[in-house]
């Protein structure tokens, strides 16, 4: 089996993501994650959510699920670069593994499980996970 499709996002820390002691504030990792998340499927050539929204009914991708684990610092003035994949497709939902470095030092790590959703029909003010369109996957393979 090969290695899943990689892509990488670059983040610049500004002193505004940092708390008192001038570290980053645990939440950005989780906002950073989140972007990375959006990018890996717009470098897989994915239309917008809007576009997906007209054409398939896809409303999004949200968030069921994040697990994230801290292992060194990081403060403002500093590139990170978070290195994005999807390590297992499951029925209805993707898991995306998430690896924040800064060079080649490991600074934080995470997953988060997603779910393609609509608006289902009979409650359009609802959303309602669907089977993950193999089109999908196969442009992110």
């Amino acid at each position: 089996m090969s290695a899943p499709r990689t892509t990488v996002y670059e983040v610049e820390v500004m002193f505004g993501d940092c708390d008192p002691a001038g570290i980053v504030f645990f939440p950005n990792y989780s906002k950073w994650m989140d972007a990375s998340s959006l990018n890996y499927f717009r470098q897989c050539g994915l239309p917008s959510w809007r576009e997906l929204k007209k054409t398939r009914g896809i409303v999004g991708l949200p968030l069921l699920e994040i697990h994230t684990r801290f292992r060194r610092p990081a403060t403002y003035g500093e590139r990170l670069r978070i290195h994005t994949s999807v390590i297992e497709w499951r029925a209805k939902v993707l898991v995306h593994r998430h690896v924040i470095q800064r060079g080649d030092e490991l600074l934080c790590e995470g997953t988060e499980v997603r779910a393609f959703v609509v608006n289902p029909p009979e409650d359009p003010e609802r959303i309602k996970a669907i089977a993950i369109p193999e089109d999908i996957k196969a442009m992110c393979s």
